[in-house]
């Protein structure tokens, strides 16, 4: 068989030039998008012997998407919804577990699409994620799957009962830097990803991190909590919807060791008020006695599990970029005018990103001099918790960033 010179010359241009292709590839340092509270798909099945609607389906053959799927939380499916996702406080244990006849998973570890968009249809504007970081990834030469990838987790626990997730992102760490030649891993974290990327960090040896981790990019990082999840244990939160009841909702989110989570740090709030009524003020420092008071005692349980893994929030020993939004008005206090609860409280609001406290989102400015790694600290005025993942100014610093480190890897 006879081959031209015209085709050898094309076969081997093709060839240079993927290879160049592929060179280019290996010099983008791999990403790993950590999600927040919320920010992961969650499948479930259902095997139960009653339910709270006769619309409900009791059982189901396969797995289906529990979040998010905009039609469970419409009139009437949302009661179908609630009892399916909610936990349960085992006191022999000081562990949650799923309803009974409800089994949870978390779909495909590892994939960025599963924390890309929430809603798997891509249909509704309210599942969109990371998708707007990972299509400019993408458009920089990036590939889902290969240097590109999610660390995806149930959202609805604590760091105290996410051992697995921290194993899992280990080892997906390490995967990720061995098949990308050796190359540092970037964590791109948002919110509750903030905190559980420190938590990792902080149980890691410095030459682990040294090898392993480029940087650390948090986006609104909630790493001292937030008085909002104090406004959930207490009236609930429709999470910015308004065709979405906060009490309904509160069935919920009360019951999450996650919402205890990002209850404020005793280190950053210390004595100040932060709920109000007649007679009786409350503080971090004796939320106890709010738990008791709004007659749910398992929220301080569920308090007392998880509190100390940010206690003292030491810098991880890696290059940070914490971005965040600021002039946005967010909660600061509660003031009841009686001493019932659950009445809707007014509230005092401070700076912050709508959803998480200033002096929350800056404590990686606390880091500057406690680190000899690089701590970069910004603040990007009007870009609330969620908008701050397709803010154009946040996603062009981290164009920025990566093109500096692909010229590093040159």
């Amino acid at each position: 068989m006879k081959i031209s010179l015209q085709l050898i010359v094309v076969i081997i241009g093709s060839f240079i030039v993927f290879s160049q292709a592929s060179k280019d590839v290996k010099k983008l340092p791999p990403v790993i998008f950590v999600p927040g509270d919320g920010g992961s798909q969650l499948e479930a099945k259902l095997n139960k012997s009653t339910t709270v609607h006769y619309v409900c389906d009791k059982t189901t053959k396969d797995y289906f998407t529990l979040w998010l799927d905009v039609n469970h939380l419409l009139p009437i499916a949302i009661d179908c919804w609630v009892d399916n996702i909610k936990l349960n406080f085992d006191e022999a244990t000081n562990k949650t577990f799923n309803q009974p006849g409800v089994e949870t998973r978390i779909p495909n570890f590892g994939d960025p699409s599963r924390v890309e968009y929430l809603d798997p249809s891509r249909l509704a504007i309210t599942g969109d994620y990371f998708s707007h970081i990972g299509d400019t990834l993408v458009s920089l030469g990036y590939i889902r799957g290969e240097n590109l990838h999610g660390a995806p987790f149930d959202f609805r626990k604590g760091p105290s009962e996410l051992g697995i997730f921290f194993e899992n992102l280990t080892n997906l760490i390490e995967s990720t830097y061995i098949e990308n030649g050796n190359s540092s891993v970037v964590l791109i974290a948002h919110s509750m990803g903030g905190p559980l990327s420190l938590i990792l960090l902080n149980n890691k040896t410095q030459s682990w991190k040294d090898k392993y981790i480029r940087a650390l990019v948090t986006l609104s990082g909630a790493y001292g909590g937030s008085v909002k999840a104090l406004k959930v244990f207490a009236t609930g939160d429709d999470l910015g919807v308004y065709l979405l009841n906060e009490t309904v909702l509160k069935q919920v989110q009360t019951t999450l060791p996650s919402s205890a989570f990002l209850m404020p740090n005793q280190f950053l709030w210390g004595d100040e008020v932060l709920v109000s009524t007649p007679d009786k003020n409350y503080t971090i420092n004796n939320v106890e006695s709010f738990f008791n008071d709004i007659n749910y005692p398992i929220g301080w349980k569920m308090f007392l599990n998880e509190k100390d893994f940010t206690k003292k929030l030491v810098p991880p020993g890696v290059e940070v970029h914490c971005l965040y939004g600021v002039g946005v008005s967010t909660i600061k206090q509660l003031i009841y005018k009686s001493n019932k609860f659950p009445d809707q409280p007014l509230f005092v609001y401070e700076d912050g990103d709508g959803t998480v406290n200033i002096r929350s989102l800056e404590v990686c400015k606390d880091w500057l001099t406690k680190q000899k790694q690089e701590v970069h600290t910004q603040g990007f005025d009007g870009s609330d918790h969620m908008a701050i993942l397709k803010d154009v100014r946040v996603i062009n610093y981290i164009r920025d960033r990566i093109s500096i480190w692909s010229n590093l890897y040159s």
